[in-house]
């Protein structure tokens, strides 16, 4: 007899929502992986069996994002958070300034960790403004000579996003993309390198992405560890150590079902109404609900909001986990609400918040 699944509406920030296919074929090939007698994560990352998973993951990635042959893609681990190290320490040259522009946490940590390396400035700031938006392009400070410009295209705590990249021209632009990678298509010749913590959009946490272009590792300072420079893991097709081997195979069947759904015009175009529930339900409030971020910067990924007074948001967040909606709470250093609207959360979800928020409007005001 099959167990009937519980399964609760999941608006985590991160590890988050992984589709409910890929989590059933996981399931069924989790003791025996496609006749080997063993589970994927038994296999040795020198197996062909495991290295057929490994290539055909790098190559569905470049196939979705239309990746260049001027390329390489790493799976790396140590998240976002090493990227932010491991970047200064590749490319941030003697004698150079790096610009970082502020849009919310992870790039004040990203700038932090890139303090300890070398001089850096900050290209732009919208901290004044409790990070409610992202900087007009025209407001960016950067000089062609820089060892690079650095942005976090997405951010989860405060519920901005990028809706489009500086050119930079021969200056290297890098992007953490953690929280929105996948989740539309993106002009990747603007970019000398992209990161991205997979636990969001791509997979389940333990891999992190790099998209770096061959022509930016020829600039890495060399005097570094060998496992902390890219080259060492372009050279050896992210085996120079022992891979997450789960994680990337997670990683590629997530990228199949994005495939099977019919690609990143699919993906965007459902991301477009799954945030566009949330939204209306705020701004039809008529003041009820407050969002945080301004309409120009606002996040398909991450919809962040308060309500009038403490006690309501309190209320609120009690109610909506009773109702199953997990993952409600906005982020600890700011408190508030914050819907996050990954690949993988299903339309209905968002629409069934989007009733749950109506509802408590009419019975609460």
């Amino acid at each position: 007899m099959k167990l009937q699944i519980h399964r609760t509406y999941n608006f985590n920030a991160g590890p988050s929502a992984l589709p409910i296919s890929v989590l059933e074929k996981a399931q069924s090939e989790l003791i025996d992986f496609r006749g080997t007698g063993m589970s994927i994560m038994e296999l040795s990352h020198r197996s062909s069996a495991y290295e057929e998973v490994h290539n055909q993951a790098i190559n569905r990635l470049k196939e979705l994002l239309s990746i260049p042959d001027s390329y390489e893609v790493l799976f790396l681990q140590g998240g976002a958070s090493l990227q932010f190290s491991m970047i200064p320490m590749n490319f941030l040259q003697p004698g150079k300034k790096a610009g970082y522009v502020m849009t919310g946490a992870w790039s004040e940590k990203a700038y932090a960790e890139a303090k300890l390396f070398g001089e850096v400035y900050q290209s732009a700031s919208t901290k004044e403004d409790k990070y409610r938006s992202i900087p007009n392009l025209g407001q960016l400070t950067y000089h062609p000579t820089d060892a690079f410009l650095h942005l976090t295209s997405n951010n989860t705590i405060y519920g901005t996003q990028w809706r489009d990249f500086p050119d930079t021209g021969e200056l290297p632009l890098i992007a953490d993309m953690s929280s929105d990678i996948l989740s539309k298509q993106i002009d990747i010749s603007k970019f000398s390198l992209i990161y991205a913590g997979a636990q969001k959009n791509l997979g389940p946490s333990g891999v992190t992405v790099v998209i770096i272009r061959k022509d930016l590792l020829e600039q890495a300072n060399t005097n570094i560890p060998t496992v902390l420079k890219y080259s060492t893991h372009t050279k050896n097709n992210s085996l120079y150590n022992t891979p997450p081997t789960f994680g990337i195979y997670m990683l590629g069947e997530v990228l199949n079902w994005v495939h099977e759904l019919g690609g990143l015009s699919a993906i965007s175009a459902q991301n477009d109404r799954k945030a566009n529930f949330i939204y209306e339900a705020i701004d039809n409030s008529n003041g009820f609900y407050i969002g945080h971020a301004n309409a120009d910067s606002r996040s398909l990924m991450n919809i962040t909001f308060n309500l009038k007074t403490a006690e309501l948001e309190k209320k609120f967040l009690e109610e909506a986990k009773q109702e199953g909606f997990i993952g409600v709470n906005g982020h600890r250093s700011i408190g508030g609400c914050r819907v996050s609207s990954y690949n993988a959360v299903p339309l209905e979800a968002c629409k069934a918040f989007n009733e749950f928020m109506t509802q408590f409007q009419a019975v609460n005001s």
